[in-house]
């Protein structure tokens, strides 16, 4: 089914040292891979042999016997069809969606879907689709190479690891801004309002990804740009990211001076702010960098759940209240954070993107 390997620098073993050092230990922890793999998962009430004959195809060649069932909602590929018309592939879409479907577990499969396979049944139900027109995309895919018959008598699939070549590897090879900028663009889109990316670099903010719209301040912003993390909205979702001892280190080190009249720089109160930051999620900083400037910033989180960059959204003071701004920008500005949270995380999987190598590079 796979293989695996151990993999050490020349400067530590010659074969026969590793093949002394590594082998033995790699023969023994290969039954319980086997063991883990070959485990059945947890299922909801299996089908009798008489429904599983009247339910399931075979492998090519071999008719399905009895009549087959519909949908057990509306096919989303007819229904996107008809909103965009021509310019949407349905059958991609929905040989697509059944390729999704087969890494998807349904109730009470707890991940059965890929090790042990699905039915057709299950791919049906899971998405939407007719029988008929789900058991094409399963073929087709086998075909492909995309997807195997989990068994001899063909009533399930499982999918194969070319599936990796559809995105895996391509997406690792992207940095962390190549990865952020297609749901920057969206959020400008959405909002119409510049957007920014940007990490803490010492004291200081540094973009590393901006889409601006119209250009609201005094200075020019370019990837690099450095502000005072304590005076921006971006430098303050990164500040409240640290843990309790960094954050209390950067405060008793800090000496801020106002930018304007707005400008936080009692240290308790910025103390204050940072928790405060913390616990809701996002930072609202109002002309505090520059007048008639407002910035409202979301954290965007790493695999691991700890805050590696800020997205915000740079606003004209002027345009209403700022509670108002909040309301009306801060579920865009999550909604980007959280997509590019995703990208991130499917990327890191297949290649690690670190703050030194890719995050803010």
């Amino acid at each position: 089914m796979c293989a695996v390997n151990v993999v050490s620098h020349t400067s530590r073993h010659d074969l026969a040292s590793l093949r002394a050092a590594v082998l033995g230990p790699l023969r023994a922890e290969v039954p319980a891979m086997e063991a883990a793999l070959a485990a059945p998962p947890t299922r909801g009430r299996r089908s009798t042999p008489a429904e599983a004959a009247r339910a399931e195809p075979g492998p090519p060649g071999r008719a399905a016997a009895g009549p087959a069932a519909g949908p057990a909602t509306e096919d989303p590929a007819r229904a996107a069809k008809r909103e965009l018309g021509a310019g949407y592939l349905q059958s991609l879409a929905r040989g697509l969606t059944v390729l999704r479907a087969l890494g998807t577990p349904g109730e009470g499969e707890e991940g059965g879907g890929a090790r042990h396979g699905r039915t057709l049944t299950a791919v049906a139900e899971t998405t939407g689709l007719p029988r008929a027109t789900a058991r094409r995309s399963l073929l087709t895919l086998v075909e492909l190479g995309y997807a195997e018959y989990a068994a001899a008598d063909g009533r399930a699939f499982r999918p194969l690891p070319r599936v990796l070549e559809l995105g895996y590897a391509p997406l690792g090879d992207r940095s962390f801004t190549e990865l952020a900028q297609p749901h920057m663009r969206e959020l400008v889109r959405t909002v119409h309002e510049s957007a920014s990316l940007a990490v803490l670099d010492g004291d200081d903010i540094r973009y590393v990804a901006r889409v601006p719209t119209v250009r609201i301040m005094s200075v020019n912003i370019t990837i690099g740009t450095r502000f005072p993390a304590y005076a921006t909205s971006m430098g303050r979702v990164l500040l409240a990211g640290l843990d309790p001892g960094e954050r209390a280190a950067y405060l008793a080190g800090l000496d801020p001076t106002p930018l304007t009249r707005h400008t936080v720089t009692a240290l308790p109160e910025l103390a204050r702010v940072l928790e405060r930051t913390g616990r809701d999620g996002y930072a609202l900083v109002d002309e505090e960098l520059e007048e008639g400037l407002r910035s409202l910033a979301v954290p965007v989180r790493g695999a691991d759940r700890q805050v590696v960059a800020a997205l915000n959204i740079a606003t004209h003071a002027g345009r209403g209240s700022a509670a108002a701004a909040v309301e009306e920008l801060l579920p865009a500005l999550r909604t980007a954070a959280a997509r590019i949270e995703a990208d991130l995380a499917t990327a890191s999987a297949h290649h690690p993107l670190g703050a030194g190598e890719r995050v803010g590079a």
